[in-house]
């Protein structure tokens, strides 16, 4: 299991779950409009900051190798994961499924 080395969190994700944190929103468009925040839309951007120990496998009872890091930058979907605040930050804990890629 992987665990968050810049930040001591106190949670552990289980199984294929990741924990991330959204990357900033774009504050202007492409033609220099300053976008106030309740029209920004929230990035689908984020940094993984913990991994569990991935999915247990049905058939053999062992647990599926992640093929998600600590420090991955991905992009997930508009609607996925949950958010949760832990110690005045905010997170997001979704499955390894909802990750659509990982950024090189």
């Amino acid at each position: 299991m992987a665990t968050a080395t810049a930040k001591k969190l106190k949670i552990r994700p289980l199984d294929d779950r990741l924990v991330v944190e959204r990357l900033e929103a774009e504050e202007r468009t492409r033609g220099g409009i300053v976008l106030p925040d309740s029209v920004r839309e929230k990035p689908q951007v984020a940094k993984v900051i913990a991994t569990g120990p991935g999915k247990l496998l049905e058939k053999t009872g062992e647990r599926g190798q992640m093929s998600v890091k600590v420090g991955d930058t991905i992009f997930f979907g508009k609607y996925s994961g949950t958010e949760v605040e832990l110690e005045g930050e905010k997170y997001v804990i979704l499955r390894e499924s909802d990750v659509l890629a990982i950024q090189e």
